[in-house]
């Protein structure tokens, strides 16, 4: 396993790391969470992603008994929450939203289903149009002084809205976001690669990206339908199904699949293992968030950055050519 700084800080993070969106609760339980984050500690992974909005916080419960289990020194892994959503099926104004009350509230919340005593990396998991975002600054700025955040930042923001982040904490003094937690994949570039430009050149952001597959699109599994037991067969997930496969935009991705399919072929790889390494290309990309809902995906997925190799400039240009635009 390789190690990058998120960022211009100076904080490892393992280049493969280990995320709970969808499978925790859901297909992952405790026990079998303990031997996926076993198989990562073997691995070199060093960083393990969640949310309170996943599974309405019960996400984090299921990651905090497995890492209990397992009992591992503290100082040698990173965990993560997200604020935004809430933690309960229908929250009510005070439990979600960036405002001082809930970023405070829902960080000492996630401590306690995760069973830690700070956060490693704290996220705002989406903009909030209602709160002013000097007030989301004062307050992640508040929970680093006390020691409950380490690190915070920003999920699926608009750069705009990261700029005057950063603008607002140099002004005042306080600490500004570290990171940002973008999807990207071989089928959605146009933000990371082109928005968050700018970014990267001014203010070094580290990153942390999820849906390398796009939810499980570029593992191919999709092509000929929606599997038993896939994501976007899960209840509560229609809007994947929809999204993955019944719309156009969906149908236009998977002709995107198709044709990336025969490179992963004549490479000798599988096109999970070919997108995973793809994403580590890009220097800009602090670590790949994996998901997985069994041992043997996450096993195979693991091994991913030993594609990187197999890569050459000619592949690369061979791929970008196949998925231009293909995120819009």
């Amino acid at each position: 396993m390789q190690y990058r700084k998120l960022g211009n800080c100076g904080l490892k993070l393992s280049e493969l790391s280990f995320g709970s969106w969808v499978t925790f609760n859901k297909q992952v339980d405790a026990r079998l969470a303990q031997r996926m984050f076993g198989l990562c500690f073997d691995a070199g992974v060093n960083f393990f992603d969640n949310a309170e909005g996943y599974e309405a916080g019960e996400s984090e419960k299921v990651m905090g008994a497995a890492l209990k289990a397992l009992a591992r020194p503290r100082d040698s892994y990173c965990v993560s929450s997200k604020v935004f959503f809430g933690a309960t099926p229908r929250p009510m104004p005070t439990q979600m939203g960036l405002g001082r009350k809930h970023i405070t509230e829902a960080c000492h919340q996630a401590m306690q289903r995760l069973k830690v005593d700070y956060l490693d990396l704290y996220f705002c998991h989406r903009p909030d149009p209602d709160t002013p975002i000097g007030e989301t600054v004062w307050a992640m700025h508040n929970l680093v002084a006390q020691g409950k955040v380490l690190y915070w930042g920003t999920s699926e923001w608009p750069a705009h809205l990261i700029i005057e982040a950063f603008e607002f904490a140099e002004k005042n003094h306080l600490v500004p976001p570290t990171m940002e937690q973008p999807q990207y994949n071989l089928l959605d570039r146009e933000r990371f690669e082109v928005e968050y430009a700018p970014l990267f050149d001014r203010y070094g952001i580290g990153t942390t990206v999820w849906s390398p597959l796009a939810s499980g699109a570029l593992t191919g599994k999709y092509l000929n339908g929606i599997p038993a037991g896939s994501r976007a067969s899960l209840e509560g997930y229609e809007w994947l199904k929809k999204h993955m496969v019944e719309s156009d935009r969906g149908q236009a991705r998977m002709n995107v699949v198709a044709s990336l399919l025969p490179v992963a072929e004549e490479l000798g790889t599988s096109l999970s293992r070919l997108a995973i390494a793809w994403c580590l290309l890009n220097p800009n990309v602090s670590t790949v968030i994996l998901g997985a809902s069994s041992v043997e995906q996450l096993a195979d997925n693991l091994e991913a950055a030993g594609v990187l190799p197999l890569l050459t400039e000619a592949v690369q240009e061979n791929l970008a050519a196949l998925s231009p635009g293909a995120g819009e």
